[in-house]
């Protein structure tokens, strides 16, 4: 009987397994399903939509980062589209026959978040849809900002993330972290028995606001309480304004003070130019994933001259005033040049006239030829474009930085300029041919920022190790590895190279 028994069990077994196979599989991802929400007012952007696109898809859509070249970084782009579909992933009035609502709703694939991220939540995914089926509007409230409190940078983080030569090449300007150094050329006459003029660059004195207090109150002897994030040299040389995160100051050099602080931007300072007469400086910035932030001032009295809105879609980290001050260029992470044309009245707003597209990352540098025909631009892509400004078309690339290049300076009036690179090399090139001219080596580290004097005799890069090089223009050779008293080395320790 037993025997009988396992005999029926094992015959029937496999009838069992077999049910079981033909059982439909459970979906692990299954399709979001929509929700009544019952709002009474309509899907807001900036309040509604926006932060679900912070959370959830910037890491991979916004920046320097577009999977899929989709960038959701503004409202505009995510309107754009990207990739093959284009203006399909958001069809107004049409959410159905919208990609973005279908795969973050995971009604198809690639399902956005991927797999392996968090999804998005049933009432997430019905505000998409009703924001889509509403006309996908733009936004209609300010964003309000999280007030961001800075302290003073920790001590070991000394970065040389802003350099200025003083047109005339008797004083380098640069910052260590929250510092402010100057360097000047000191000139020892050839003496009575035939020995050669020297010429060596030693410390001068540091720049310090002494009205400058941390958040808590307490006196900070520096320039900024964040990192100098910029610099630059009025062209005569007399005026030094910097940057650092919200705030700029206007410096007497001579008299080593402070004549004006500058507050009210979003965030960094990224970069400072002087128009050639000396009557206007340009500075721009902006809050990452954020329209940039473009300002123009009257050097003379500080005030605002005209502020350029929403001219790029991310950070300005460039800007470069036209030979005749008409023009002003600016670059960013948004991978964009443009050019301005700059009012001629103040309060009155400026005029995009030109867009140059072909860097496939941040744009980090600008500058003009000195015939204002050309533009040249550097990026985080690793090349040097050179730009014909009248046919708006490119003109070359230009190769040899194996790291992103960071800076970008011209040198005086001429067509050759400087770059200074993450890959730890100093270049000078020409415009005109694309030629590299020489290289400055010694830099130890990734390289932030680089200048050099009218002339071009005297060239200096900002260094992450806290260093700043200071070399001969003509021939490359390194005159001085320059720090503050305070860094010097001890004497029973080597000197930084």
């Amino acid at each position: 009987m037993r025997y009988l028994l396992l005999a029926a069990f094992f015959t029937c077994a496999p009838a069992h397994a077999q049910e079981k196979k033909d059982e439909p599989k459970k979906d692990p991802y299954p399709p979001i399903p929509t929700v009544d929400l019952k709002l009474k007012e309509p899907v807001e952007y900036n309040k509604d939509i926006l932060p679900i696109f912070e959370g959830k898809c910037f890491v991979c859509h916004s920046g320097s980062v577009t999977e899929g070249k989709y960038d959701m970084g503004t409202h505009a782009s995510v309107l754009k589209g990207g990739g093959k579909r284009g203006a399909k992933v958001v069809v107004p009035g049409k959410a159905d026959e919208s990609f973005l609502f279908l795969s973050c709703s995971r009604q198809t694939k690639p399902m956005m978040p991927p797999k392996s991220e968090e999804p998005l939540t049933s009432k997430e995914v019905t505000l998409i849809k009703l924001w889509i089926n509403e006309g996908a509007k733009a936004p209609t409230s300010v964003k309000v900002r999280e007030k961001v409190i800075v302290s003073l940078p920790p001590a070991l983080v000394k970065p040389v993330r802003a350099v200025a030569v003083a047109p005339d090449g008797k004083t380098v300007a640069a910052s260590r972290g929250n510092q402010v150094n100057l360097f000047e050329l000191k000139v020892t006459p050839a003496d009575k028995k035939g020995g050669p003029e020297k010429k060596e660059w030693e410390y001068a004195k540091s720049l310090y606001d002494p009205e400058l207090k941390t958040p808590d109150g307490k006196t900070a002897k520096a320039a900024h309480v964040s990192l100098v994030e910029s610099m630059a040299f009025s062209p005569d040389g007399k005026t030094l304004v910097t940057g650092s995160f919200t705030e700029l100051i206007v410096w007497d050099v001579a008299k080593a003070a402070p004549t004006r602080r500058i507050g009210g931007f979003v965030d960094r300072v990224c970069c400072i130019a002087f128009s050639a007469d000396g009557k206007f400086f340009a500075t721009g910035g902006g809050a990452p994933t954020e329209d940039g932030e473009i300002k123009v001032f009257e050097t003379e009295s500080g005030k605002l001259f005209t502020e350029i809105k929403a001219g790029h879609s991310d950070t300005v980290f460039g800007a470069a005033f036209s030979p005749d001050g008409k023009l002003l260029a600016t670059c960013g992470a948004d991978k964009f040049v443009k050019v301005f044309e700059l009012p001629t009245e103040a309060g009155k707003p400026a005029k995009l006239v030109k867009s140059f597209e072909g860097h496939t990352n941040h744009v980090m540098g600008v500058g003009w030829t000195p015939d204002g025909k050309k533009l040249v631009s550097c990026g985080a892509d690793n090349f040097v474009k050179v730009w014909d400004y009248e046919k708006g078309e490119k003109v070359r690339d230009i190769q040899g930085h194996q790291k992103q290049v960071t800076s970008l300076f011209f040198v005086g009036k001429t067509a050759q300029f400087v770059t200074g690179s993450g890959d730890a090399t100093v270049r000078m090139w020409n415009a005109d041919n694309g030629g590299n001219v020489r290289n400055f080596p010694g830099a130890a580290d990734f390289v932030y920022a680089v200048s050099a004097s009218s002339d071009g005799t005297v060239v200096a890069s900002g260094c992450e190790d806290g260093v700043v090089r200071v070399y001969n223009g003509a021939n490359g050779t390194l005159m001085k590895a320059a720090l503050p008293p305070d860094a010097e080395p001890k004497k029973d320790q080597p000197k930084k190279k």
